[in-house]
């Protein structure tokens, strides 16, 4: 497999954006405090979404790799960020400081395993290795379930 383009399209009606891509859809909205119709998640819990799935997409993909008996993953995604930025606080950055991935792993494997599990998933997640690459602080914590 070579390069690929992935592609959306949005469509935006005040603060709320109806995502497409390919087959699927998805809405990105904000709380109605803050303008919104509160008819989806708001982008930053979206983008922590994503991250769950990739990881758990690639987890699947590495556990085949390495023979490790893979039952499941129960992810709790905490993602911090100073509110100022995004309020046009020009010293502060306007996304994550530090997202914490509190991952509980359905195995027979050993922690070590999980260990391992864990490095060489966050070494081929795209959404993780984007977020590092931000200079995001990411901090795993991956636990047999």
């Amino acid at each position: 497999m070579a390069n690929v383009t992935e592609r959306i399209t949005g469509v935006s009606q005040g603060l709320q954006t109806k995502v497409r891509s390919v087959n699927h859809h998805f809405i990105v909205d904000e709380p109605q405090a803050m303008g919104g119709k509160d008819e989806g998640s708001n982008p930053l819990a979206t983008l922590l979404g994503a991250l769950a799935g990739c990881e758990n997409i690639i987890a699947n993909m590495v556990a085949k790799d390495i023979n490790f008996d893979l039952q499941g993953i129960e992810f709790d995604i905490r993602g911090e960020l100073d509110t100022r930025g995004l309020m046009g606080e020009p010293n502060v950055r306007p996304y994550f400081e530090k997202v914490t991935v509190h991952a509980k792993v359905k195995t027979t494997e050993a922690e070590e395993r999980i260990k391992e599990l864990q490095e060489k998933t966050d070494l081929r997640c795209p959404v993780f290795t984007t977020l590092k690459a931000a200079g995001v602080e990411m901090v795993p914590n991956w636990v047999k379930a």
